[in-house]
Protein backbone atom coordinates (compact mmCIF):
# COMPACT_ATOMS: atom_id res chain seq x y z
CA UNK A 1 0.00 0.00 0.00
CA UNK A 2 1.50 3.90 -0.75
CA UNK A 3 2.02 6.05 1.77
CA UNK A 4 -1.47 8.12 0.33
CA UNK A 5 -3.45 5.46 0.93
CA UNK A 6 -1.91 5.06 4.29
CA UNK A 7 -2.29 8.63 5.31
CA UNK A 8 -6.02 8.19 3.94
CA UNK A 9 -6.98 5.84 5.78
CA UNK A 10 -5.40 7.28 9.04
CA UNK A 11 -7.18 10.65 8.25
CA UNK A 12 -10.56 9.56 7.57
CA UNK A 13 -11.51 6.16 9.35
CA UNK A 14 -14.70 6.04 7.41
CA UNK A 15 -13.05 4.92 3.98
CA UNK A 16 -13.35 1.32 4.45
CA UNK A 17 -17.08 1.92 5.61
CA UNK A 18 -18.22 3.74 2.36
CA UNK A 19 -16.05 1.30 0.30
CA UNK A 20 -17.74 -1.57 2.40
CA UNK A 21 -21.35 -0.14 2.13
CA UNK A 22 -20.98 0.85 -1.77
CA UNK A 23 -19.85 -2.89 -2.53
CA UNK A 24 -23.24 -3.99 -0.77
CA UNK A 25 -25.02 -1.39 -3.00
CA UNK A 26 -23.77 -2.71 -6.05
CA UNK A 27 -24.07 -6.10 -5.10
CA UNK A 28 -27.51 -5.91 -4.15
CA UNK A 29 -27.87 -3.91 -7.76
CA UNK A 30 -26.80 -6.52 -9.50
CA UNK A 31 -28.53 -9.64 -7.79
CA UNK A 32 -31.97 -8.46 -8.00
CA UNK A 33 -32.43 -8.56 -11.85
CA UNK A 34 -30.95 -12.62 -11.15
CA UNK A 35 -33.84 -12.88 -8.73
CA UNK A 36 -36.25 -11.12 -10.58
CA UNK A 37 -35.56 -13.61 -13.60
CA UNK A 38 -35.75 -16.63 -11.50
CA UNK A 39 -39.07 -15.38 -10.11
CA UNK A 40 -40.83 -14.83 -13.33
CA UNK A 41 -39.62 -18.47 -14.20
CA UNK A 42 -41.74 -19.72 -11.13
CA UNK A 43 -45.37 -17.60 -12.39
CA UNK A 44 -47.41 -19.03 -14.67
CA UNK A 45 -47.54 -17.36 -17.73
CA UNK A 46 -51.33 -16.00 -17.72
CA UNK A 47 -50.28 -13.95 -14.76
CA UNK A 48 -47.01 -12.79 -16.28
CA UNK A 49 -49.02 -11.23 -20.24
CA UNK A 50 -50.89 -8.81 -17.35
CA UNK A 51 -47.59 -7.56 -15.15
CA UNK A 52 -44.36 -8.53 -14.63
CA UNK A 53 -42.97 -6.51 -11.38
CA UNK A 54 -43.70 -8.35 -8.73
CA UNK A 55 -40.71 -10.11 -7.35
CA UNK A 56 -42.14 -12.58 -5.51
CA UNK A 57 -43.44 -15.83 -7.04
CA UNK A 58 -46.92 -16.02 -6.31
CA UNK A 59 -48.66 -17.92 -6.78
CA UNK A 60 -45.55 -20.29 -7.48
CA UNK A 61 -45.65 -22.72 -10.42
CA UNK A 62 -42.90 -25.20 -12.33
CA UNK A 63 -44.82 -25.41 -15.08
CA UNK A 64 -42.22 -23.59 -17.41
CA UNK A 65 -38.97 -25.88 -16.53
CA UNK A 66 -41.49 -29.32 -16.89
CA UNK A 67 -42.59 -27.82 -20.42
CA UNK A 68 -39.04 -27.30 -21.41
CA UNK A 69 -37.93 -30.67 -20.21
CA UNK A 70 -40.33 -32.34 -21.59
CA UNK A 71 -39.27 -31.84 -25.13
CA UNK A 72 -36.81 -34.67 -25.99
CA UNK A 73 -33.78 -32.52 -27.52
CA UNK A 74 -33.44 -30.88 -24.22
CA UNK A 75 -30.93 -33.08 -22.78
CA UNK A 76 -29.19 -33.56 -25.70
CA UNK A 77 -28.69 -29.75 -25.93
CA UNK A 78 -27.12 -30.09 -22.40
CA UNK A 79 -24.97 -32.92 -23.16
CA UNK A 80 -23.38 -31.27 -26.40
CA UNK A 81 -22.96 -27.85 -24.47
CA UNK A 82 -21.49 -29.78 -21.82
CA UNK A 83 -18.82 -31.75 -23.76
CA UNK A 84 -18.15 -28.73 -25.82
CA UNK A 85 -16.98 -26.83 -23.01
CA UNK A 86 -15.13 -29.86 -21.51
CA UNK A 87 -13.30 -29.89 -24.72
CA UNK A 88 -12.55 -26.68 -24.75
CA UNK A 89 -11.74 -25.67 -21.62
CA UNK A 90 -8.81 -29.28 -21.19
CA UNK A 91 -7.36 -27.62 -24.62
CA UNK A 92 -7.47 -23.97 -23.58
CA UNK A 93 -5.47 -25.03 -20.15
CA UNK A 94 -3.10 -27.67 -21.84
CA UNK A 95 -1.87 -24.73 -24.51
CA UNK A 96 -2.15 -21.66 -22.71
CA UNK A 97 0.03 -23.64 -19.72
CA UNK A 98 2.34 -25.41 -22.30
CA UNK A 99 3.02 -22.01 -24.43
CA UNK A 100 2.91 -19.95 -20.93
CA UNK A 101 5.68 -21.97 -19.85
CA UNK A 102 7.78 -21.66 -22.99
CA UNK A 103 7.59 -18.03 -23.24
CA UNK A 104 8.40 -17.25 -19.79
CA UNK A 105 11.30 -19.89 -18.61
CA UNK A 106 12.48 -21.41 -22.23
CA UNK A 107 15.31 -19.21 -24.50
CA UNK A 108 14.59 -19.10 -28.10
CA UNK A 109 15.03 -17.01 -30.77
CA UNK A 110 12.29 -14.44 -31.96
CA UNK A 111 10.95 -15.15 -28.19
CA UNK A 112 9.40 -11.73 -27.66
CA UNK A 113 8.51 -11.12 -30.98
CA UNK A 114 6.77 -14.55 -30.77
CA UNK A 115 4.87 -13.19 -27.68
CA UNK A 116 3.75 -10.01 -28.93
CA UNK A 117 2.14 -11.67 -32.44
CA UNK A 118 0.30 -13.42 -29.90
CA UNK A 119 -1.20 -10.59 -28.00
CA UNK A 120 -1.81 -8.97 -31.12
CA UNK A 121 -4.56 -11.65 -31.73
CA UNK A 122 -6.76 -10.16 -28.46
CA UNK A 123 -7.12 -7.06 -30.94
CA UNK A 124 -8.52 -9.61 -33.66
CA UNK A 125 -12.75 -9.60 -33.14
CA UNK A 126 -13.47 -13.53 -33.17
CA UNK A 127 -16.54 -12.64 -35.76
CA UNK A 128 -14.06 -11.59 -38.32
CA UNK A 129 -12.88 -15.08 -38.33
CA UNK A 130 -15.94 -16.76 -39.05
CA UNK A 131 -15.58 -17.04 -42.95
CA UNK A 132 -12.39 -18.68 -42.83
CA UNK A 133 -13.62 -20.84 -39.93
CA UNK A 134 -16.75 -21.66 -41.57
CA UNK A 135 -15.32 -22.78 -45.16
CA UNK A 136 -12.21 -24.66 -43.41
CA UNK A 137 -14.66 -27.03 -41.34
CA UNK A 138 -17.00 -26.97 -43.87
CA UNK A 139 -14.31 -28.52 -46.33
CA UNK A 140 -12.87 -30.67 -43.83
CA UNK A 141 -16.53 -32.29 -43.13
CA UNK A 142 -16.42 -31.32 -39.66
CA UNK A 143 -19.66 -29.03 -39.00
CA UNK A 144 -22.00 -30.74 -36.33
CA UNK A 145 -19.27 -32.35 -34.83
CA UNK A 146 -17.62 -31.41 -31.09
CA UNK A 147 -14.32 -30.96 -33.26
CA UNK A 148 -15.96 -28.06 -34.41
CA UNK A 149 -17.09 -26.06 -31.60
CA UNK A 150 -14.57 -26.70 -29.15
CA UNK A 151 -11.41 -26.22 -31.58
CA UNK A 152 -11.55 -22.80 -32.70
CA UNK A 153 -11.36 -21.28 -29.43
CA UNK A 154 -8.41 -23.53 -28.43
CA UNK A 155 -5.30 -20.58 -28.82
CA UNK A 156 -6.51 -17.68 -26.28
CA UNK A 157 -4.33 -14.84 -26.18
CA UNK A 158 -5.52 -14.11 -23.02
CA UNK A 159 -4.60 -17.61 -21.68
CA UNK A 160 -1.40 -17.76 -22.50
CA UNK A 161 -0.68 -14.04 -21.30
CA UNK A 162 -1.90 -15.02 -17.91
CA UNK A 163 -0.24 -18.53 -17.71
CA UNK A 164 3.59 -16.52 -18.61
CA UNK A 165 3.16 -14.01 -16.14
CA UNK A 166 1.95 -16.45 -13.60
CA UNK A 167 5.17 -18.90 -14.47
CA UNK A 168 7.33 -15.92 -14.82
CA UNK A 169 6.60 -15.05 -11.18
CA UNK A 170 7.79 -18.38 -9.58
CA UNK A 171 11.18 -17.80 -7.92
CA UNK A 172 14.24 -19.12 -10.47
CA UNK A 173 15.29 -21.06 -7.71
CA UNK A 174 12.99 -23.97 -7.37
CA UNK A 175 13.93 -24.55 -10.99
CA UNK A 176 17.11 -24.29 -10.33
CA UNK A 177 16.87 -26.93 -7.23
CA UNK A 178 15.18 -29.65 -9.24
CA UNK A 179 17.92 -28.85 -12.32
CA UNK A 180 20.47 -30.12 -9.60
CA UNK A 181 18.50 -33.45 -8.83
CA UNK A 182 18.85 -33.92 -12.70
CA UNK A 183 14.96 -33.27 -13.17
CA UNK A 184 14.25 -32.73 -17.57
CA UNK A 185 12.32 -29.79 -17.98
CA UNK A 186 9.29 -31.88 -18.72
CA UNK A 187 9.67 -33.31 -15.18
CA UNK A 188 9.97 -29.36 -13.95
CA UNK A 189 6.80 -28.56 -15.53
CA UNK A 190 4.94 -31.60 -14.71
CA UNK A 191 5.52 -32.18 -11.00
CA UNK A 192 6.65 -28.68 -9.90
CA UNK A 193 5.17 -25.50 -12.28
CA UNK A 194 1.94 -27.13 -12.63
CA UNK A 195 1.23 -27.86 -8.93
CA UNK A 196 1.93 -24.77 -8.26
CA UNK A 197 -0.34 -22.33 -11.04
CA UNK A 198 -3.69 -24.97 -9.68
CA UNK A 199 -4.95 -21.17 -9.31
CA UNK A 200 -4.01 -19.29 -12.13
CA UNK A 201 -5.18 -23.22 -13.82
CA UNK A 202 -8.80 -23.09 -12.49
CA UNK A 203 -9.72 -19.62 -12.71
CA UNK A 204 -8.59 -19.85 -16.58
CA UNK A 205 -10.46 -22.87 -17.11
CA UNK A 206 -13.61 -21.45 -15.23
CA UNK A 207 -14.25 -18.62 -17.54
CA UNK A 208 -13.14 -20.81 -20.36
CA UNK A 209 -15.42 -22.85 -19.57
CA UNK A 210 -18.12 -20.22 -19.14
CA UNK A 211 -17.15 -18.60 -22.23
CA UNK A 212 -17.84 -22.10 -23.94
CA UNK A 213 -20.33 -22.81 -22.55
CA UNK A 214 -22.36 -18.98 -23.24
CA UNK A 215 -21.77 -19.18 -26.17
CA UNK A 216 -24.37 -18.37 -29.39
CA UNK A 217 -23.05 -17.05 -32.31
CA UNK A 218 -20.78 -19.68 -34.04
CA UNK A 219 -22.55 -22.51 -32.82
CA UNK A 220 -25.38 -20.75 -34.41
CA UNK A 221 -22.55 -20.65 -37.41
CA UNK A 222 -21.45 -24.26 -36.77
CA UNK A 223 -24.43 -26.49 -35.78
CA UNK A 224 -26.90 -27.02 -38.28
CA UNK A 225 -28.52 -29.90 -37.50
CA UNK A 226 -30.69 -30.19 -34.62
CA UNK A 227 -29.47 -32.95 -32.83
CA UNK A 228 -26.03 -30.78 -32.94
CA UNK A 229 -27.79 -27.98 -31.20
CA UNK A 230 -25.89 -26.29 -27.88
CA UNK A 231 -27.86 -25.40 -24.88
CA UNK A 232 -27.93 -21.72 -26.06
CA UNK A 233 -28.91 -22.34 -29.83
CA UNK A 234 -31.63 -24.71 -28.69
CA UNK A 235 -33.46 -23.27 -26.15
CA UNK A 236 -33.49 -20.12 -28.58
CA UNK A 237 -34.60 -21.99 -31.38
CA UNK A 238 -37.73 -22.94 -28.91
CA UNK A 239 -38.55 -19.80 -27.82
CA UNK A 240 -39.49 -18.07 -31.02
CA UNK A 241 -42.06 -15.21 -30.55
CA UNK A 242 -43.24 -16.23 -26.46
CA UNK A 243 -42.07 -13.10 -25.13
CA UNK A 244 -44.88 -11.19 -26.93
CA UNK A 245 -47.25 -14.18 -26.82
CA UNK A 246 -48.06 -17.01 -23.42
CA UNK A 247 -43.94 -17.66 -22.99
CA UNK A 248 -42.35 -15.26 -21.04
CA UNK A 249 -42.23 -17.91 -18.11
CA UNK A 250 -40.80 -20.45 -20.52
CA UNK A 251 -38.39 -17.90 -22.22
CA UNK A 252 -36.90 -16.93 -18.06
CA UNK A 253 -36.70 -20.97 -17.20
CA UNK A 254 -34.94 -21.31 -20.16
CA UNK A 255 -32.64 -18.25 -18.61
CA UNK A 256 -32.03 -19.94 -15.46
CA UNK A 257 -31.41 -23.58 -16.72
CA UNK A 258 -28.85 -22.69 -18.94
CA UNK A 259 -26.86 -20.35 -16.53
CA UNK A 260 -27.40 -22.91 -13.45
CA UNK A 261 -24.65 -25.44 -14.06
CA UNK A 262 -22.20 -21.90 -14.43
CA UNK A 263 -23.45 -20.90 -11.60
CA UNK A 264 -22.96 -24.47 -9.42
CA UNK A 265 -19.27 -24.84 -10.62
CA UNK A 266 -18.55 -21.52 -9.38
CA UNK A 267 -19.80 -21.64 -6.10
CA UNK A 268 -17.22 -24.96 -5.82
CA UNK A 269 -14.04 -23.30 -7.16
CA UNK A 270 -14.56 -19.94 -6.01
CA UNK A 271 -12.06 -20.64 -3.22
CA UNK A 272 -9.41 -21.34 -6.24
CA UNK A 273 -10.65 -18.06 -8.17
CA UNK A 274 -10.46 -16.04 -5.25
CA UNK A 275 -6.77 -17.12 -4.85
CA UNK A 276 -5.70 -16.83 -8.45
CA UNK A 277 -7.11 -13.50 -8.41
CA UNK A 278 -5.81 -12.45 -5.27
CA UNK A 279 -2.11 -13.98 -6.55
CA UNK A 280 -2.63 -11.66 -9.87
CA UNK A 281 -3.41 -8.59 -8.38
CA UNK A 282 -0.46 -9.13 -5.86
CA UNK A 283 2.04 -9.05 -8.24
Amino acid sequence: MSRFARAIRVQNPWVDRLILGATIVLAILWVIPALWIVSLSFRPNFLLMRSTASILPIPFTTENYELILRLSRVPGWFINSAMTALLMTAMVLIVSSLAGYAFARIKFPGRRILFIFVLTGLMVPEQAVFIPLHTMFADLGLHNTYIALATPRVAVPIGVFLMTQFFRAVPREIEEAAELDNASRFTIFWKIMLPLAIPALTTLGLFTFLHAWNDFLWPLVSATDDDSYTVTVGLASIQSNYAQTEGLGMVMASAVLASLPVFILYLIFQRYIVSGVSMGSGR
